[in-house]
């Protein structure tokens, strides 16, 4: 099989930027992020951007798809898989190899399922439509077309309902072949497979030293930069909790507490995530933890005739 793709995936934490980027210092690759929150602007520390990683007295390993929207911008799935067709073709051009590096399920379903996305312009008549309707009847509606959404962020925010329900209730405008990407892929999809345990400590560690190193700074900084705590408290996860406690609202113990509960969690839905993408046909390969020489063993076979390195 000849693969023109290589994705790492796995949870939160888990080190698959450190072994993305050294795969592709060997096999002389860019890599393509697969990051809900890595697109915004000034969400670094919380978002876990680790830019320096890309760095090394080697040069830098080119990234794409980081540091691509505003932070007060609504960015959608839609734009995201056409943005990494046309960055994963430009790599390609240049003789370079694709390395897609990430853990946000739908971003990742979009692109090794090939979702066919359109984009959805606002319906004025629709819109007119379900301002007549309050918040339950906005769920219910959402759920019957949409009975396995996956963002339940979705059924929170009226505004999110709405757009949710825009989308979901789109007639695409053409015939299938008309937009779908027109790219055809061939990956080779990495799974990092970590003991629970190590996991839950490595998340532990992983918040204290963002903590130290400034994570309520940032998240006070985007505030003062415009961003209302509702636009911050979507983002979810870090950037929610630490917002409470800049609020008043939690102490900075419970900020910590419940920020590590939910990080887990998190990492618990995204292992759900993976095993329902093998159950839909997408084969993952899986190495133990962040082993290198294991990635490398799995990988480098389907790259033969590339320029790779020698390292044992």
């Amino acid at each position: 099989m000849t693969v023109n793709l290589v994705a790492i995936i796995g949870p939160t934490a888990c080190g698959k930027t450190a072994l993305g980027v050294r795969l592709a210092r060997e096999v002389g690759g860019e890599i393509l992020s697969a990051d809900s929150r890595q697109v915004y602007r000034g969400l670094d520390l919380g978002t876990g951007k680790d830019l320096d990683e890309y760095r090394s007295e080697a040069g830098v390993v080119p990234c794409h798809l980081i540091d691509i929207a505003a932070p007060d911008e609504e960015f959608h799935v839609f734009a995201y898989q056409r943005l990494f067709f046309q960055r994963f073709g430009e790599i390609r051009n240049r003789g370079a190899f694709p390395i897609l590096v990430g853990g946000s399920g739908l971003y990742l379903d979009a692109v090794l399922m090939n979702y066919p996305f359109e984009e959805v312009r606002p319906n004025e008549e629709l819109r007119h439509v379900l301002a007549g309707l309050d918040i339950g009847q906005l769920r219910e509606r959402l759920q019957s077309v949409r009975p396995d959404l996956h963002n339940t962020t979705d059924l929170i925010h009226r505004e999110r309902l709405v757009r949710a329900i825009e989308i979901a209730e789109h007639v695409p405008s053409g015939p299938r072949d008309s937009w779908c990407s027109p790219t055809d892929l061939n990956p080779l999809v990495v799974g990092i497979a970590m003991e629970v345990d190590v996991l839950r400590e490595r998340i532990a560690r992983r918040l204290r030293k963002r903590l130290e190193a400034g994570l309520v700074a940032e998240v006070r900084r985007l505030h003062d930069d415009g961003l209302s705590w509702e636009r911050i408290d979507r983002f979810g996860l870090e950037y929610r909790y630490v917002a409470r406690y800049l609020q008043g609202r939690i102490d900075e113990d419970r900020m910590y507490q419940e920020l590590n509960t939910r990080i887990h969690q998190f990492a618990k839905r995204q292992r759900t995530w993976f095993r329902r993408m093998e159950r839909r046909g997408i084969r993952i390969d899986w190495i133990p933890g962040d082993d290198y020489p294991a990635l490398r063993k799995l990988v480098l076979p389907y790259l033969e005739g590339m320029n790779a390195g020698s390292e044992g």
